[in-house]
């Protein structure tokens, strides 16, 4: 039973980054129906900013709340300006082509910054910096509740409950979801489609900067190649959540690492990916719209 719960914590842990991830990509696909295979790659970006920001600031050495908060502001904003910059130079002129050739584009920016992350940061990982002590902070049925898991799912649920706000009760959100359900419309009642579009890119890409800076905590470790396997998990997760539902996009999170944590804990950690993708195969089959997602028919 200690076993088991332990388990429990640590998916809890790794699902919340997963989910963070998962609701970037699921609100640019619920906004401009693409998948922004590139989301992963500024994930990345955001962990070496953090890295640096560290450094620069002196904080390696002074693990703290304060480090915590400073990092994930830097790491966000650097994603934000990333991912501003993407729509704006790489999705926004391809809008009205067909959706191969934005999906082309989207892998193409993915493969630029993984290449260019390699020749500006250095091919060799990096030991991210220590920001906040790893304690024992209680002990549940024998298991360990360590300091690190708290603050990240503490962090998680601060930054999920403000975007439901922002999305439910806010101008701006009520913007994203007239913008979702139908772009022509919203345009015609007065709405800027360009920045409600180049908001959800902030929105989306500052989740992965806040999950860049909790990874780096949990397992320090970083470089150049770090998002593309972490990306197509919290792929996985919003697909079998429901693209395009942000809530389908947590519970695939917390499932997605749930599930990882039981199969490196009861079967082997080499099974650990292939059972994620395994997720996708599985759902796509008997579910192809997700647990929350809608099916709809397409007029030709």
């Amino acid at each position: 039973m200690q076993e088991f719960i332990q388990h429990v914590i640590n998916g809890i842990s790794l699902g919340s980054i997963y989910a963070l991830i998962a609701l970037g990509y699921t609100m640019v696909y619920g906004i401009l129906q693409l998948i922004n295979f590139a989301h992963s790659e500024v994930y990345m970006v955001g962990a070496f900013a953090s890295f640096y920001a560290a450094r620069w600031l002196g904080l390696v050495d002074k693990p703290g709340f304060t480090t915590l908060i400073l990092l994930l502001v830097v790491s966000m904003v650097v994603c934000s300006v990333l991912g501003v910059t993407i729509e704006r130079l790489a999705y926004r002129p391809l809008r009205k082509a067909p959706k191969l050739n934005i999906l082309i584009t989207a892998i193409g920016v993915s493969l630029f910054l993984q290449y260019s992350g390699q020749i500006i940061f250095g091919a060799d990982p990096k030991v991210f910096p220590n920001v906040l002590e790893d304690t024992t902070l209680a002990s549940i049925g024998g298991a360990e509740l360590r300091s690190l898991d708290t603050a990240i799912l503490l962090v998680t649920l601060f930054f999920m409950a403000t975007l439901h706000y922002v999305i439910h009760f806010t101008k701006t959100g009520k913007a994203m979801r007239a913008v979702s359900a139908n772009q022509t419309v919203a345009s015609l009642m007065g709405i800027d489609t360009n920045r409600i579009i180049a908001m959800t890119f902030v929105i989306g890409s500052s989740l992965a900067g806040v999950g860049s800076v909790l990874v780096g905590m949990k397992y320090p470790k970083i470089d150049p190649l770090m998002g593309m396997l972490i990306g197509l998990k919290a792929f996985v997760a919003a697909v079998l959540g429901g693209i395009g539902s942000l809530a389908g996009a947590v519970i695939g999170g917390l499932i997605m690492g749930l599930s990882e944590e039981m199969v490196v804990g009861y079967l082997s950690s080499t099974y650990r990916d292939a059972f994620a993708f395994g997720i996708l195969i599985v759902i796509l089959f008997f579910r192809p719209s997700g647990l929350l997602g809608k099916s709809s028919q397409e007029k030709v």
